[in-house]
């Protein structure tokens, strides 16, 4: 594979790499298939780089517990529903002078 990937252009590599990250066994930088051919298309290793980053970020997202607000951004939400209302009341009871 090693003597494949060194002969791709950086479109062929750019094309085959949805198949590297599945079938790969960690990260792709970390890859010693594709060392030769990442330090020698600087690009294609930013973009091996940003592609990293952006799957770990995702799957810290991912793997975050679900966070509850806490009570006094309930509060906040359910005085601004009451105080909301009110208002809407107000302006259903108030005849509209000219219309």
């Amino acid at each position: 594979m090693a003597e494949l990937v060194e002969k791709m252009t950086p479109a062929e590599f750019e094309q085959r790499l949805p198949e590297f990250f599945a079938t790969g066994t960690g990260k792709i930088s970390d890859d010693p298939r594709f060392e030769a051919f990442l330090t020698e298309h600087p690009d294609s290793a930013a973009l091996v780089r940003d592609l990293q980053y952006i799957a770990a970020a995702a799957s810290d997202l991912m793997n975050k517990e679900d966070i509850e607000p806490s009570d006094s951004v309930w509060q906040n939400i359910q005085s601004g529903l009451k105080s909301s209302s009110t208002t809407t009341d107000v302006l259903a009871a108030k005849p509209l002078d000219g219309i």
